[in-house]
């Protein structure tokens, strides 16, 4: 795509999305954290874009229409994201490009529409200590005491995850490691007739940080789910869930599997952006990208689609 033809390009998605956006900050409709800058996600986005392809290493500027463009960037916007900071991806369908959270977008989300204070989880592993009360359906109280010695991926039980609220109340999920397992079994890398974790495969290697992922965005997402969905903000949460959950042929029709990764902060911006657009570009219809190359975070997006329903 030549210069010019990016610029229209620019000009017909990142410079509409922008001019939308002050419209509903003007109107009061919109209100991003003070930390947050609509205009250097976009930025980021832009750069993302120019170097994403879709499932056939087609350039998504030249592929995705114009319209599906601009409605990513005003879904990542509003949602007060950044892929630089690995919040989102941009996934394309056919011709319609779609912007879908991460499982940090997901936390940070949840931070905004919440107040969080922290969002957290543990493991439970066999031989600790799990105490705690029911109060109106919702756990209270977890006393959780664990020794050393009991820190086995092996013997993982369970997990649960933590998010302390601005009056410093306490919202407790929990699962059992069947309800771990059951959730990842909605994700394609996991066979049909698969009981247990692939010997070698990223949730096997790394099954403590997946089991923190799983039980989080679990938390994270009964949060949302009953949270007031009159802002623009919870619109858009709530238009991307659906499409989600709509979307049964992932496997035939995205460009690509995403995998959300622990990283390091980088000083230079540049260089996030640039692992960013790496990582979205596996054609999946023909070749799996494989377990063993994955990193600590498996896929937030693949397990999302495959779901079924399920609140996580």
């Amino acid at each position: 795509m030549s210069t010019n033809q990016l610029a229209m390009v620019k000009k017909d998605t990142v410079d509409v999305v922008a001019s939308k956006v002050k419209e509903f900050q003007e109107n009061g409709e919109l209100h991003f954290p003070a930390f947050y800058s609509p205009e250097n996600a976009m930025k980021s986005a832009w750069l993302i874009l120019q170097n994403t392809q879709d499932r056939n290493k087609r350039p998504v500027l030249e592929v995705c229409t114009k319209d599906s463009i601009a409605n990513a960037l005003l879904d990542m916007v509003v949602q007060g994201l950044n892929p630089a900071k690995k919040q989102g991806y941009f996934i394309v369908y056919g011709n319609q490009l779609t912007f879908q959270r991460s499982y940090f977008g997901t936390m940070a989300v949840t931070k905004t529409v919440a107040k969080a204070k922290s969002i957290d989880a543990a493991v439970i592993y066999e031989g600790d200590s799990v105490d705690y009360d029911m109060v109106n359906s919702r756990i209270v109280n977890l006393k959780h005491k664990q020794k050393f010695e009991n820190i086995n991926k092996d013997k993982i039980i369970g997990a649960y995850a933590t998010i302390v609220l601005p009056d410093d109340e306490v919202y407790i999920e929990i699962m059992t490691i069947d309800e771990l397992r059951q959730a990842w079994s909605k994700a394609q890398f996991w066979g049909k007739d698969q009981e247990k974790e692939k010997k070698g495969s990223t949730h096997d290697e790394f099954k403590q940080e997946m089991a923190k992922k799983t039980v989080i965005n679990r938390a994270c997402k009964k949060f949302l789910n009953s949270s007031n969905d009159e802002s623009l903000m919870m619109k858009h949460i709530n238009k991307e869930d659906d499409e989600v959950e709509a979307q049964q042929e992932i496997d035939e029709n995205a460009n690509g599997e995403v995998l959300d990764m622990d990283y390091e902060e980088v000083q230079d911006e540049q260089k996030q952006i640039e692992k960013q657009t790496e990582e979205p570009a596996a054609d999946e219809s023909n070749k799996k990208i494989p377990e063993e190359k994955q990193s600590a975070l498996e896929m937030d997006f693949e397990e999302e689609s495959k779901k079924n329903g399920a609140p996580f």
